[in-house]
């Protein structure tokens, strides 16, 4: 926290990786799967590092570009190479928008830039089960914030019903961090060419690459030129370009489809066994994370840390309460250690 940052924003800005507090711990808590990128990958960052004596290179950048768009069917001037998505939130006051709508339970870092800004911001809260309804959102808000799949409550929303938040003259951004652990990435609007929709993706989560900070947007070139007015030179390092380029090639994007289905596969067998031991999930569930209902859910998260377990607190979210822990999808032998952990500090 910023010594000078209001509290309420910094309790906006809490992340999962601040609840792994200790080397070791069993981590519920992060949205990213494993702890390293695949060889593959790792080989090819590699193979970059001979070249960190130079300044990143404007061909291998426009190829980065050129891959994306291709992986998109897009045209490469709707393509902006981000650091992570993140960078992109950080972007979205240069919209300068009268009064931003953010879809809230969400993540939060959009309205963190957007508040820090100085822009009028009014919270859409959806109830439980979190399903969008463009009715709630403000006709006059000219800029619409949310996220698909949506974290922390793992809602996938129909593309058709976000398409439909469109108006003249608002511009609606779409957080996509967690669309390529959907298989076939459905709903998605990263095709979608519509001159006022903006589409954030990252490629940190799939990858474990959430070090090295890799992402993009898809959107007009008119917007996009907006979003970059009074960025630095160079804003990505040369292996950032690197890892973008490998992880929109066709094979990667094949690869990630398969942990796609392996991820929904996982989220299917967890929801059973919690809600078999009557733990409340919330559902339906589309994301690599799910959003639990528990009783005094400070205290149980509190305990799982003392076992060694960390799972993301849930009360930073506006639109829920402190009775809300988000947990990663794991695999079924871990998912049942944090089960029988559940079950013994919930007594």
């Amino acid at each position: 926290m910023l010594p000078d940052m209001d509290p309420g924003l910094a309790a906006l800005r809490h992340h999962g990786d601040a609840e792994v507090v200790e080397p070791g711990m069993l981590d519920f808590a992060v949205n990213v799967r494993g702890t390293a990128p695949p060889a593959w990958l790792r080989d090819r960052l590699v193979r970059q590092l001979d070249r960190l004596g130079a300044y990143p290179s404007a061909a291998a950048e426009m190829a980065a570009r050129q891959t994306v768009a291709r992986r998109h069917g897009r045209a490469v001037e709707e393509v902006l190479l981000l650091a992570g998505a993140a960078e992109g939130f950080a972007m979205l006051p240069r919209l300068e928008p009268r009064l931003a709508a953010v879809i809230h339970p969400s993540f939060t870092e959009p309205e963190v830039a957007l508040r820090t800004a100085g822009v009028p911001i009014e919270r859409v809260v959806l109830p439980p089960p979190y399903e969008l309804d463009p009715a709630l959102v403000p006709a006059e808000a000219d800029l619409v914030v949310l996220g698909n799949p949506t974290n922390p409550t793992s809602v996938l929303h129909p593309a058709a019903t976000i398409a439909s938040l469109r108006r003249p003259g608002r511009i609606v951004v779409v957080d996509e961090a967690f669309a390529d652990a959907v298989p076939g990435e459905l709903e998605s609007l990263s095709r979608a060419e519509y001159p006022d929709l903006v589409v954030l993706r990252s490629l940190t989560k799939t990858w474990a690459l959430a070090g090295l900070r890799c992402g993009y947007a898809l959107g007009s070139p008119e917007v996009l030129a907006r979003l970059v007015r009074g960025r630095a030179h160079w804003p990505l390092g040369t292996l950032q370009i690197e890892a973008i380029t490998a992880c929109c090639e066709p094979d990667a994007v094949r690869e990630s489809d398969e942990r796609a289905s392996q991820i929904a596969a996982e989220r299917t067998a967890m929801i059973r066994l919690l809600t078999d031991a009557g733990i409340e999930v919330a559902q339906p569930a589309a994301g690599p994370f799910l959003l639990l209902h528990v009783a005094d859910a400070t205290l149980v998260r509190k305990r799982l840390r003392e076992k060694g377990i960390a799972v993301r607190r849930g009360d930073t979210f506006p639109g829920l309460g402190p009775d809300y822990l988000r947990v990663a999808v794991r695999p079924a032998a871990q998912t049942r250690i944090l089960l029988d952990a559940l079950q013994e500090v919930m007594r």
